[in-house]
């Protein structure tokens, strides 16, 4: 059967454990061609992070600046798509993708589970571009985001978008450039009615959260994140419907 996002029964989510970034491990670094080809081959969802690029392009990309990863130093959104494809990564041979290029790889063999980075500036062209590239795209994927104004972009230009809202409470940085009180807003996730997400992705340690736990008791999905090994798993399973995992196979 054809998948169509306006299917609300959201199985097709959490059957598989997702893998963070791709299976990335060794001189398979995060959110690369490589590392998605190992999570098709192993039967797991991909969890991956795009950002902006200066020519208004979805990179496939997880930090704001290219440092850590790439042979290269700047924000990732001071270069455009041709400047960050001729960097190279610090091991392996990938390049950095587009989005459309991630979309083509896949191809409908696993469930694309796809964070628009924010930078918290009301910018809302990522998650428009993300739309665009995906339009045409019928394999079981979702957007979500840290970003409550992303996602009600997504809701209103493309409402049959499965959409989803991260979140955590006990992270010391991921609300810092905020001010007190959207940072606690966030924190106790009080913008569940302007969104309307069809999942929540929720920080492991944090599961045991009133609106989490609603949530979830509503007959709505929660994902969680990072788990890192087999114990952490069994403890978050509790409270989750899937996990996305690193540094061990789920």
């Amino acid at each position: 059967m054809r998948f169509t996002p306006q299917m609300r029964n959201l199985d097709w989510l959490v059957a598989r454990p997702i893998s963070h970034r791709g299976l990335h491990a060794g001189t398979i670094i995060e959110n690369c061609e490589s590392a998605f080809s190992a999570a098709i081959n192993n039967n797991y969802a991909i969890e991956c992070d795009v950002q902006l690029s200066a020519d208004g392009e979805a990179l496939v990309f997880h930090d704001d600046t290219v440092d850590r990863l790439l042979e290269g130093s700047g924000a990732v959104n001071q270069f455009t798509t041709r400047e960050i494809k001729k960097m190279v990564f610090k091991r392996g041979s990938d390049r950095v993708q587009t989005l459309a290029e991630l979309a083509e790889q896949v191809a409908g063999r696993a469930t694309l589970v796809i964070e628009l980075k924010t930078l918290w500036d009301n910018n809302l062209r990522i998650a428009q571009r993300a739309i665009e590239v995906l339009k045409g795209y019928d394999g079981p994927h979702a957007l979500m985001s840290y970003d409550p104004s992303l996602i009600m972009h997504v809701a209103k230009a493309s409402p049959a978008t499965t959409r989803g809202i991260i979140g955590e409470r006990s992270a010391i940085d991921t609300y810092q450039s905020l001010p007190f009180a959207e940072n606690l807003s966030l924190r106790r996730m009080t913008n569940l009615k302007e969104t309307k997400p069809h999942f929540i992705s929720y920080y492991f340690k944090d599961l045991q959260c009133q609106p989490v736990s609603l949530f979830r008791a509503s007959g709505k999905p929660v994902i969680t994140f990072t788990i890192r090994n087999r114990q952490q798993e069994a403890y978050a399973r509790r409270y989750c419907d899937q996990v996305t995992f690193q540094d061990y196979q789920a």
